[in-house]
């Protein structure tokens, strides 16, 4: 075994306080290092040790070898490392044409040619004529991944770092990221993958290192740890979820929400069509597809959040504004949406418990003291609460944080609870807790009826009805066990069937 990257009793301290004490991790060429733990465990401190990149301030000791070569670096938000102003080919030519300098003149674009559509197929853009003209905006999420992931191949990479890939993505998109990644490690490539996607990690790692609080709680071959876990960390986080989270009340009989006609726009471009949709008092709606499919611009059709689309979108049979500075406090009030990055919801600067309080103040016209009284009671009612919530976001998880968003949305008293893809990016054990927190959500607010945005079709399972969308279409929906169980829609068929294959993949 060939060891290409060695790190050795590293820590790293900011604020004086250590995010990251004593790690010890080693890579192999050819082989699969993962990394897991909850958000904050110190898992992305550590990979990027590798890059020789820490916080700023940050006090850092132990050793950090990379035996030769390159490390390449792929983030959970591609876009924000590829220049926007530059086509895709323009990026990946910059850097072979450095590699083919010592080449004759005549061979020279031919070679650089040739390396860049190579570092595609590794990366698995078979497509990659079509993409090297199109600039990064142009691309979906996946194929901005891909693109990073091609540059650190043509550059040479022993060891990529790979944090978070699969986050926010459907069932089809992760088996096509398992591929992937699987093809860089067989290329000789020592891949160092930092997830909270366990369905990811059994599929992919020969090691695993279990991170708790910046220390590292237990490590193993990956079906050792699996088999035989040894921690009680590691226990639970690799406890399966519950298949649901209590009884759900009983779905009014009238809907409170319906959807006729909609047609929905990116410019001129139609991005989503959906004819009939509706969810009862007391209902849960589970909005499912790959990346891409409508299932958020559906979600800010229905909040007033985005405009340009035509149809209608009626509460109790009156049809709302189309834009959010349109409707009334009272229709504001009536449609809650939680995003899916709780801390960009956030104002920095100011309390969280403040920020939840206005919801009461500018929606509901309550008065400051008792609006604060409220926002308390119902932080304390998702399990915040203490000093923490007194103060700014950054005091808080990412799940804790999430939780926060909740509670001001739940401050407005909506009929309808809009959650967009709340639990991606949220280890085991913070996703069970959340989903636990919006089971006794509908069961203290029966009749309030909640839509899930979602890839994840285990959260999807909870819902009581199910919509399907595949390229901007609505292609299925109906009650959630049988369209699940029982799908007819092509398209519904390959999202189960590969959900299920890579569920039982990674258990083998």
């Amino acid at each position: 075994m060939t060891v290409v990257a060695e790190i050795r009793k590293l820590r790293v301290e900011t604020g004086g306080r250590a995010i990251v004490d004593g790690v010890d991790v080693r890579l192999v060429a050819g082989r699969i290092t993962a990394l897991v733990g909850a958000s904050g465990s110190g898992k992305t401190t550590t990979g990027l040790a590798l890059l020789g990149a820490y916080p700023a301030g940050a006090r850092v000791s132990g050793e950090v070898r990379t035996v030769e070569g390159l490390v390449g670096y792929v983030p959970q938000h591609p876009g924000a490392v590829l220049n926007p102003a530059r086509r895709a080919g323009a990026l990946l030519h910059d850097i072979a044409r450095v590699q083919t300098r010592a080449m004759p003149r005549a061979e020279r674009r031919a070679a650089a040619r040739e390396r860049v559509l190579h570092a595609l197929s590794l990366a698995q853009l078979p497509d990659g004529e079509t993409l090297l003209r199109r600039y990064p905006h142009q691309l979906s999420g996946g194929q901005q991944q891909r693109l990073v992931l091609a540059q650190a191949l043509l550059v040479g990479a022993r060891v990529v770092v790979a944090d978070e890939p699969t986050t926010g993505q459907d069932a089809l998109t992760k088996r096509r990221v398992v591929d992937q990644l699987a093809e860089v490690a067989r290329q000789g490539i020592a891949v160092l993958l930092l997830s909270h996607d366990l369905d990811v990690v059994r599929a992919l790692a020969d090691e695993v290192l279990v991170m708790r609080d910046g220390n590292v709680v237990e490590s193993g071959p990956a079906d050792r740890l699996w088999h035989a876990p040894r921690h009680p960390w590691t226990r639970e986080l690799l406890a399966t979820p519950p298949a649901s989270a209590g009884p759900a009340p009983a779905e009014g009989a009238g809907p409170v929400l319906q959807v006729r006609d909609l047609t929905a726009r990116h410019g001129g471009t139609v991005v989503l069509r959906a004819d009939v949709l509706s969810l009862g008092a007391g209902g849960c709606l589970a909005v499912v597809g790959r990346s891409g499919s409508g299932k958020t611009t559906l979600a800010r059709c229905l909040a007033g959040l985005h405009r340009d689309h035509d149809g209608d979108v009626l509460l109790d049979g009156v049809p709302l504004p189309r834009s959010l500075r349109a409707r009334s406090r009272g229709q504001l009030a009536s449609v809650q949406y939680v995003f899916q990055d709780a801390r960009a919801a956030f104002d920095e600067h100011r309390p969280v418990v403040d920020q939840v309080a206005r919801t009461a103040v500018r929606l509901r016209g309550v008065a400051p003291d008792r609006a604060r009284a409220e926002a308390l009671d119902a932080l304390a009612g998702l399990g915040l609460t203490g000093e923490p919530v007194r103060r700014g976001p950054d005091e808080l998880s990412g799940g804790e944080l999430q939780r926060a968003a909740l509670a001001r949305a739940v401050l407005a008293r909506p009929q309808v609870l809009v959650c967009d893809e709340i639990t991606s990016g949220l280890d085991t054990v913070t996703r069970r807790s959340l989903l636990d927190v919006l089971a006794a959500l509908r069961r203290t607010r029966p009749d309030m009826g909640l839509i899930l945005i979602t890839h994840d079709l285990d959260v999807a399972a909870l819902a009581t009805h199910v919509v399907v969308l595949d390229g901007g279409e609505l292609v299925e929906q109906g009650p959630t066990r049988e369209v699940l169980s029982r799908p007819r829609h092509p398209f519904t068929v390959s999202l189960t069937e590969t959900s299920a294959l890579l569920t039982a993949r990674t258990r083998v």
